[in-house]
């Protein structure tokens, strides 16, 4: 049962925004990617008020991702990204991405902050650092 309502060419674009974003951490780590952008369509709150579909969330402006400014997103999504899609689409949820709505990379050797934008960090998977709202400011994502 899906959490989020969506089309195949939705489950195709969140496959290549996962691979994009996050394809050097490996399959988890795409996964956790796929978590932050459905838990965007479900959270209605902050940052992410009227994303309700897949397309808007990967093509947010200002407040969207890097990765469909460059090139690579726009390759062909592989069968295996589909998969992950499905499974995040699927409400499966990897920690500690579970309840964030952010990730970011930091410069190399350095730490993930505490805070980013005033959102907490909820732990780092490889490279990407990940930041969750309160369930008071976003309940839906909880």
């Amino acid at each position: 049962m899906a959490v989020v309502a969506h089309t195949e060419e939705d489950v195709k674009l969140l496959a290549r925004l996962m691979r994009a974003e996050a394809e050097g951490d490996g399959r988890l780590g795409m996964l956790m990617v796929g978590n932050v952008g459905v838990n965007r369509v479900i959270a209605d709150c902050l940052d992410f008020r009227g994303i309700r579909s897949i397309r808007q969330m990967v093509f947010q402006s200002p407040g969207g991702f890097e990765a469909v400014q460059k090139g690579y997103f726009y390759q062909r999504a592989r069968e295996v990204d589909i998969g992950l899609a499905r499974q995040v689409i699927r409400g499966w949820r990897y920690h500690p991405a579970t309840n964030a709505l952010w990730f970011f990379k930091p410069p190399e050797g350095q730490d993930c902050p505490p805070q980013w934008f005033n959102q907490w960090n909820v732990g780092r998977y490889k490279s990407h650092c990940f930041f969750a709202p309160t369930p008071s400011d976003c309940p839906r994502v909880y």
